[in-house]
């Protein structure tokens, strides 16, 4: 929602901008409460991490979770593809593996980190914590 502020901030100043010279008085800045319904839609079509089991691959148990429009079977699917497509070399990288390109995701995590994040252009993620 953060993020959400800003573009907001700066349409706001805009406008209060655009009538600066004009002579006329300058539009008021949208009140908080008009910010507010537009950042609960935005945070409202963003739905919550859902679990979505486990998966095992190079010999490690890995939690799924699906963010956005991402079915399960497609978050697991996701997660086991990019074990298998990591070569040994990437996983022992001291930057961490990847960023690796599984069709339209690219999936990677830092150095020793347990969770491995996959994401799209259009905002859809898949997160994987390895136990």
């Amino acid at each position: 929602m953060k993020t959400l502020a800003y573009p907001l901030l700066l349409v706001a100043a805009t406008a209060a901008l655009a009538g600066c010279g004009s002579g006329d008085p300058a539009p008021a800045a949208p009140s908080p409460a008009a910010a507010v319904p537009a950042a609960a839609a935005a945070a409202a079509s963003t739905a919550p991490g859902v679990p979505c089991g486990d998966v095992t691959a190079a010999g490690a148990k890995t939690a799924v979770v699906a963010h956005g429009r991402v079915d399960c079977a497609a978050a697991a699917k996701l997660l086991t593809d990019y074990f298998a497509k990591l070569t040994p070399a990437e996983a022992a990288s001291p930057d961490g593996p990847g960023p690796i390109a599984i069709g339209e995701w690219t999936c990677g995590s830092a150095a020793g980190d347990p969770v491995t994040a996959c994401s799209t252009e259009d905002g859809r993620q898949v997160e994987g914590t390895r136990s």
